[in-house]
């Protein structure tokens, strides 16, 4: 998935005409990406490439330039807090089977583990792993459903870190896509 990653960036470089046609679906393209990139998808999305490049070319609607990254970033943490209340509300619905299933397997030693953490440090857990980008969002969603964290808790905290990781990728995407092609 990294090769793929890189070179899908090297390729959209070299192509940047298609970086300009991406901003044509605007903030519904947008919406719509970071949604099922963060909800339960059988088929990868590479919505944090989307981001990263959405939040380069798409203009604000009212303002400066430089709010763009800013509006694009709302959309995609309210999009991927919205993503994420699928994967708790699995994790709501299924505690049970989940927790009994193949006690010595080692994805059920981790979403243990999980459960353990979120009983002790549920807010804290929530809101850095979806501040920063890592594979562990999902399982930790997960196990906030299973333990009945409160979803009205879970949903302010979750887009809390969605919008600090979501805003910087917009902004990476901004200063390092103007700095691309002015070079």
């Amino acid at each position: 998935m990294i090769i793929i990653s890189i070179a899908l960036s090297v390729w959209l470089i070299i192509r940047r005409d298609i970086i300009q046609d991406l901003a044509g679906y605007g903030y519904i393209g947008m919406f719509a990406i970071s949604f099922l990139g963060s909800s339960i998808s059988i088929v990868p999305v590479p919505m944090l490439a989307v981001q990263f490049t959405l939040g380069g070319v798409l203009p604000p609607p009212v303002g400066e330039p430089i709010l763009g990254p800013l509006f694009a970033g709302i959309v995609a943490s309210l999009a991927e807090a919205l993503g994420g209340f699928s994967i708790y509300m699995t994790g709501y619905s299924g505690k049970s089977s989940l927790a009994g299933s193949d006690s010595g397997s080692k994805l059920n030693r981790l979403y243990c583990k999980m459960i353990r953490l979120m009983e002790r440090r549920g807010s804290l857990m929530v809101f850095i792993l979806s501040a920063i980008i890592n594979p562990f969002f999902y399982p930790m969603t997960l196990a906030a459903g299973a333990v009945n964290f409160g979803i009205r808790k879970f949903m302010l905290i979750s887009l809390a870190g969605k919008f600090i990781k979501c805003t910087a990728i917009c902004y990476a995407g901004y200063f390092g896509l103007t700095r691309l092609f002015g070079f």
